[in-house]
């Protein structure tokens, strides 16, 4: 994992927690809107990257599923802590 992957990755992460800490969703499904929004802000500034330097971030997008899957992880741990 390149050091941009990482970066985005945390970006989402982050985005994905004060976005659930600020609307407070109830339920797997809400949170699953929140962690996708969480992941849509690192995926605007991969883009943002990606137009900035001219060059394509295909590692990303070859991990883009991993990322997807990692932001639910991370909702599904929360929601269990937080029903827990």
């Amino acid at each position: 994992m390149t050091t941009l992957e990482i970066v985005l990755n945390m970006l989402a992460e982050a985005t994905t927690t004060e976005l659930t800490k600020a609307t407070n969703p109830k339920g797997l499904e809400e949170n699953k809107k929140v962690a996708k929004k969480g992941g849509g802000v690192a995926g605007n500034a991969r883009k943002e990257i990606e137009k900035e330097t001219g060059k394509t971030c295909y590692y990303i997008e070859k991990n883009a599923m991993d990322l997807s899957r990692l932001i639910e992880d991370v909702v599904k741990r929360a929601y269990k802590q937080d029903r827990g």
